[in-house]
């Protein structure tokens, strides 16, 4: 390793040096003193998320929907309260294009299991990218493997980044749907989906986008991408795990069938007539909601409001610039891809010569938490003829310090047991 020492220089201005103050966490035995670059996986949550959720539970705890009496339906307004403010930042025209499901990869099987299975059929293709997360990957493949259909994945280029024009050449007539990440959560790589999905429209192919690593580093307007369906975790932008978010457009949501049954999605049932669903999200969010978790995730976005959502992006960008100048000074680091260009809170790395696992255990040993391995990804880590890679992923409450604290740990790790023993194992 280079013995140049690094003098880092970044402007910090975008957030108050005080929003790691926020959070609970790093007041508590584990996160003194710990530099946490795991947000991509999951991020910590500010007192105010965690405020929400204590209040609903002490002054508001009731079943949604199901009761005619105070509590109920004060229950009830906080949920929908809540739905509101999802539709509200992420521009949604109507509330009830809003569903909460568990998470994004919640979100993506019930539409693989309706939308896929209604337009899905024998000979067809469904398109996705080569940087996928499995949970935007295998229910499709899952879909088309039940459905006699072929699933295709538009290549990404030397940097991990897929191409307008690469994925335009890949729609024809036997694709009937196309699924991508906004973000890459391996490299950080910005898709361009506000033209792929134009570009799908124009051959009347609906889109999904999983828009997990987006929502926590960049404004998100769902209209003004033309986005039929785009799909979130609470969990990875500063709220509680358990709950996500699954937009769709009104028309389109219209014509599915439910995904689960149960109370909550009809009005009533007589085993002599035909079931009639609820229409909106009803109809889709079968059984008792996680109410506390939609209440803080909206906690959760309206904490984001009140940094700023420019004030983040710019915060993010700077820690990833001065990681990738910090990281390229030392002699056997290699940056994977370009995430300099467009910054999404993410950087990966290699050291040349030491499996990523070493890399990952040599940190934690610093007290630092970052992400070693394939990410859920390794369709994408083979399309870079990568083993795996170590993944540094910036929230609000990170610093230079933390970037310079890598820097410093990564210019002593030397070959351990997964270089010696096992120098090809993957299965992170």
């Amino acid at each position: 390793m280079t013995g140049t020492t690094w003098q880092g220089d970044v402007d910090q201005r975008a957030l108050p040096g005080t929003v790691r103050d926020d959070f609970p966490f790093f007041r508590g035995a584990e996160g003194v003193g710990l530099a946490y670059l795991d947000n991509a996986a999951t991020t910590q949550k500010p007192a105010a998320v965690l405020a929400a959720i204590t209040d609903y539970y002490a002054t508001a705890n009731s079943n949604v929907g199901r009761g005619y009496y105070r509590l109920s339906m004060a229950s009830t307004d906080r949920f929908e309260a809540a739905r509101g403010t999802v539709a509200r930042a992420i521009g949604a025209a109507h509330p009830d294009e809003v569903l909460f499901t568990s998470g994004t990869t919640h979100a993506v099987n019930l539409l693989a299991a309706t939308l896929g299975r209604r337009l899905v059929g024998p000979g067809d293709r469904v398109l996705v990218t080569g940087m996928e997360h499995n949970s935007n990957l295998l229910p499709w493949r899952r879909l088309c493997e039940e459905a006699g259909a072929e699933l295709v994945a538009v290549p990404v280029d030397a940097d991990g980044a897929v191409r307008a024009d690469a994925f335009a050449d890949a729609l024809g007539p036997r694709v009937r749907l196309a699924a991508m990440a906004h973000v890459s959560n391996v490299l950080g790589t910005v898709n361009p989906v506000r033209e792929m999905i134009a570009e799908a429209h124009r051959h009347g192919v609906p889109v999904v986008i999983d828009g997990a690593q987006a929502v926590p580093h960049r404004p998100v307007d769902v209209r003004a991408l033309d986005a039929d369906f785009y799909c979130f975790s609470a969990h990875k932008v500063y709220g509680p795990m358990g709950v996500g978010v699954l937009y769709g457009r009104r028309d389109l949501l219209a014509d599915l069938p439910p995904y689960q049954v149960g109370g909550g999605t009809v009005k009533g049932v007589s085993l002599a007539e035909p079931v009639r669903y609820l229409a909106g999200p009803p109809r889709f969010e079968a059984g008792t909601p996680d109410v506390a978790g939609a209440v803080g995730l909206a906690a959760a976005l309206d904490y984001l409001d009140g940094l700023g959502r420019d004030a983040v992006r710019a915060h993010d960008a700077a820690l990833v610039r001065h990681a990738v100048t910090a990281l390229g000074q030392l002699d056997r680091v290699r940056i994977v891809g370009d995430p300099a260009r467009d910054p999404s809170g993410i950087v990966s790395f290699v050291v040349e010569g030491i499996h990523p696992y070493d890399v990952g255990g040599h940190l934690d040993r610093h007290r630092i938490a970052a992400r070693c391995g394939v990410h859920c990804a390794s369709v994408f880590l083979d399309g870079l003829g990568l083993l795996g890679t170590v993944r540094l992923s910036f929230g609000v409450y990170n610093t230079v310090a933390d970037v310079d604290r890598v820097r410093e740990a990564v210019a002593g790790v030397e070959p351990g047991f997964w270089t010696a023993e096992h120098p090809t194992t993957r299965f992170l």
